[in-house]
């Protein structure tokens, strides 16, 4: 919409009446500054877009890849599931008990210091 109102001033008068209350309301040596700040600006915003495409890309190419396994987790028997998780289970319980075991012989052991 306001696109359009600045379209609609043909004359090359008002153009130059336009530019010239700029001028008078930001002086001379904020123009540029504020020329410098909306190009950073534009370029800042064609970086965000571009780096939410890539996400978008990727975030896409993520997703086939978790269907894919979704797919051959379906394919495996629920009891091969809960017993390769027992096997695990089992195992992380006896690394923390021999580590416990370790730490306690270690901590039981005299020191050379007596105090």
């Amino acid at each position: 919409m306001n696109s359009w109102i600045i379209l609609m001033i043909e004359s090359p008068m008002l153009w130059i009446f336009v530019l010239a209350v700029i001028v008078l309301l930001f002086g001379g040596s904020k123009l540029p500054q504020l020329a410098k700040a909306l190009g950073q600006s534009k370029r800042a915003f064609r970086e965000g877009i571009s780096e939410a495409d890539e996400e978008a890309r990727l975030e896409k190419g993520r997703g086939t890849e978790v269907s894919g396994q979704k797919s051959q987790l379906a394919d495996v028997d629920d009891e091969q599931l809960f017993e390769e998780a027992r096997r695990r289970a089992t195992r992380v319980r006896a690394a923390e008990t021999n580590r416990l075991e370790g730490e306690r012989v270690v901590s039981d052991r005299p020191t050379d210091n007596p105090r």
